[in-house]
């Protein structure tokens, strides 16, 4: 049994629609299909979630929106007529979103989420009802029918433990189960999405309740590459990769699968298969628990921008018992998450993501930090990404660090930052956003053996 998850650019049209179809109809074992809101058709266009986003936007400040609700039901009215199907479902969905657009708007997160989510759920009805207008009898599954519970952080949900007995009995439908991807219920019935591009996590969560005996992930590209084809053009496919490669590729920026979405199928033992709706025919990437290395093998690199650091210095700090809890109880009373946290004996520094720093949450961190902490140094600087270097083949192979570190140093690029993992299956740097692509392939040349040579030297 294989559960299926297509992506926004799989569900942009009816012409991406109708390929989605013949995959499933080409293998009966896929049961189970989540699918994501329709995405960007050409570079110019629109995807639907942010059409979603920008109509509730309209709503909470009290502007006119009726042509940010025409454009949103102007896609799905498209897809409804490129199938010939009844116009009764395309009266559903305005109706259903001019009824969630009627809701008074007591919590502005909660609000968004409820519209946004909007994209994914209709999706799924009008895919269903094409399936079934083909010949595969097929039924949309609402998720808080079917008993997906996510917690209250709106927008930024986890699944609940008890979600997975819920939708264990998702196998046992004679009919394909097309699911919504994105977003689940809280326990006292309220929406809640998942991060961006939460259908990822979707899929995986019902791979796990269903013990499915594999998850594909259909998107845009044939496979993993070992590098982003956008910085390195001749970046070689990977072909497999073990969970804990993925997990760390993908959250330092390999956007082709969530890096929340490899725990749920972790934790159940299910291969992951990244595969191209566009070519299905091609084998793809396979995410399994373990796979044959080489000594010094490096897997990938990824890189991300938009991180901001915060530096602290205070003589003695090492002696001050609850110095680190109490910095960290700061970010967490301004609902801030940390990404890594390198220390000194002296001194530490706290790496976050930029965009949950706004100017008034920056201000109260500082004032807090300087009055609690009392620093001998404080400062935070912006613009900075982190490079992750990823391989399985990485753990306890001599000299890692130093081809790295000499590979930035001969291109010119400072290293702001360095951490090893405790898995020592990766080394993550962070330099300055503007040197971003440019350390990625002076990393590529060095640890991966691809990409051009700097300008101005002999191939």
């Amino acid at each position: 049994m294989k559960v299926a998850k297509f992506g926004g650019t799989s569900m942009a049209d009816a012409g991406q629609i109708a390929k989605v179809v013949s995959i499933i109809q080409s293998d009966p074992d896929r049961r189970i299909v989540v699918v994501s809101a329709p995405g960007k058709r050409n570079k110019a266009d629109t995807k639907v979630t942010d059409m979603l986003i920008d109509l509730a936007k309209a709503v909470m400040d009290s502007r006119p929106y009726e042509k940010e609700l025409s454009n949103v039901l102007e896609r799905f009215g498209q897809i409804q007529q490129a199938f010939g199907l009844d116009n009764a479902i395309t009266q559903q969905i305005e109706q259903d979103l001019r009824s969630r657009l009627s809701n008074p708007i007591h919590e502005k997160a909660v609000f968004m989420d409820m519209i946004k989510a909007a994209g994914e759920d209709y999706c799924a009805r009008l895919l269903a009802a094409v399936l079934t207008k083909k010949g595969t009898p097929a039924r949309y599954v609402n998720p808080r029918q079917a008993g997906l519970l996510l917690s209250d952080e709106f927008g930024n949900a986890q699944v609940l433990p008890e979600s997975y007995q819920n939708l264990a009995s998702l196998r046992q439908s004679k009919e394909v189960v097309i699911f919504p991807g994105f977003f689940g219920y809280t326990r006292d019935g309220r929406l809640a999405t998942f991060p961006r591009g939460g259908s990822d996590i979707t899929g995986s969560i019902l791979a796990a309740a269903v013990k499915a005996d594999l998850y594909e992930n259909f998107t845009d590209v044939d496979c993993v590459y070992a590098v982003d084809p956008k910085i390195v053009p001749n970046a070689p496919p990977i072909r497999v990769l073990t969970y804990r490669e993925m997990r760390e590729l993908s959250y330092a920026g390999f956007g082709v699968f969530h890096d929340e979405a490899v725990v749920p199928a972790v934790k159940a033992g299910i291969p992951i298969c990244i595969k191209n709706t566009n070519n299905p025919a091609s084998p793809g990437t396979m995410v399994v628990p373990q796979r044959p290395y080489r000594r010094g093998e490096v897997t990938g690199i990824a890189s991300a921008g938009g991180f901001s650091t915060i530096y602290l210095g205070k003589y003695m700090m090492n002696r001050q018992i609850g110095f680190g809890r109490r910095l960290l109880q700061i970010l967490e009373d301004n609902r801030l998450s940390f990404e890594h946290v390198p220390s000194g004996i002296d001194n530490m520094s706290v790496i976050l993501r930029t965009e949950g720093l706004r100017a008034p949450v920056q201000q109260r961190v500082l004032e807090r930090i300087r009055q609690e902490l009392d620093p001998d140094d404080l400062s935070i600087e912006h613009d900075l990404a982190l490079i992750m270097v990823v391989g399985e083949g990485m753990r306890y192979a001599v000299g890692m660090a130093a081809r790295a570190c000499g590979a930035l140093a001969e291109n010119g690029i400072n290293i702001e930052m360095i951490n090893q993992g405790a898995s020592e299956i990766s080394i993550m740097f962070g330099v300055k956003q503007p040197d971003q692509a440019k350390a990625v392939r002076a990393l590529s040349r060095t640890l991966l053996g691809v990409g051009d040579p700097p300008t101005g030297q002999p191939a």
